[in-house]
């Protein structure tokens, strides 16, 4: 009976311990694509001032593959505590679903929405190399060589890929698509002249453009880019209504407790209300979210209609 009396007290104890285990334990923020690209850049923002906020060790950890698909499974299916979280651009959220007749992975059902971190202005930029100055004259080198210009991305379905479809839907030309896994390698080819034409997200295109590495032609957001004043919408370029921009979010697991996703969404408003945080998306050409929840979760939602339509319409496929 005085062992039974003795074991309750020491039992209690060790509940405040197990949970202080817990919230001490590595926190892996899973990037779905290469390093060097946006998602990553914003991804390592965020995962330091994470870390910073939580006092808790925060890391990266790129797992690329089929357009973000690879590591949006390994969270999905992975454990549901917090210690798992996948910080992603449009694709495996809002995308793949229609581009994929089946996904080892439900975006709507297998996890959890925490915040909307950052969203970025795509830019429509060039190889120096091309003769092109601006869209217009884009759009007539392109139709004086039908088919020879190519343009990446960083998938098929990628918001990269899906403006490149608009594009030269909109403008009317031929341009051969060269799918790359990641907007890094992209860049990379398309710097040493093996494509000629690019949309990508602010972050990794400003260093590239401020080094004279590319061209930037325009912005694909609704208005100028304060980080690129001087370059034009594609809109005012002679494509009215063309818009295209990307977001990157973190979402955990379906399965982890309600009690961690509101400490997760409580340290994600913290981080992001943190002046040297927005100074840095600033310096990048991103700008903070303001979406948490069931908010980011309505917005997903608004997004996965709207991207199918641009699949329906493009004809992209990635089976």
């Amino acid at each position: 009976m005085f062992l039974r009396r003795r074991a309750l007290p020491l039992l209690a104890c060790a509940l405040p311990v197990a949970a202080a285990a817990q919230e001490a334990r590595t926190i892996r923020v899973v990037v779905p694509y290469p390093p060097g690209g946006s998602n990553d850049i914003i991804a390592r923002f965020f995962a330091e001032a994470l870390r910073e906020e939580l006092g808790q060790a925060v890391i990266v950890e790129n797992r690329a593959g089929a357009n973000g698909n690879v590591g949006a499974e390994s969270v999905a299916r992975g454990v549901a505590d917090g210690t798992a979280l996948l910080l992603t651009a449009p694709s495996p959220l809002a995308i793949n679903q229609s581009l994929h007749r089946s996904l080892p992975y439900d975006p709507a059902r297998d996890f959890a929405p925490v915040a909307l971190v950052a969203s970025v202005p795509l830019v429509l930029m060039v190889n120096p190399a091309l003769p092109a100055r601006d869209v217009a004259g884009l759009v007539a080198h392109a139709k004086a060589q039908p088919g020879r210009l190519s343009f990446g991305s960083s998938g098929i379905g990628s918001t990269n890929h899906l403006a490149g479809e608009m594009f030269r839907a909109m403008a009317g030309i031929e341009m051969t698509h060269v799918p790359y896994r990641g907007a890094a390698p992209a860049m990379t080819d398309l710097v040493a002249g093996q494509i000629q034409v690019m949309f990508d997200n602010m972050p990794a295109v400003l260093p590239q453009v401020r080094e004279g590495r590319v061209r930037a032609l325009a912005v694909a957001g609704a208005a100028r880019a304060a980080a690129l004043p001087e370059v034009p919408t594609v809109a005012e370029s002679g494509l009215p209504g063309f818009e295209a921009a990307a977001w990157f979010g973190l979402a955990a697991p379906a399965a982890t407790p309600a009690a961690t996703r509101q400490r997760l969404e409580a340290a994600s408003r913290a981080v992001l209300a943190r002046p040297a945080f927005r100074e840095r998306l600033a310096g990048a050409g991103a700008e903070p979210g303001a979406l948490f929840g069931e908010g980011f979760a309505d917005f997903l939602v608004s997004e996965r209609a709207k991207w199918g339509r641009v699949v329906r319409d493009s004809g992209a496929t990635a089976d």
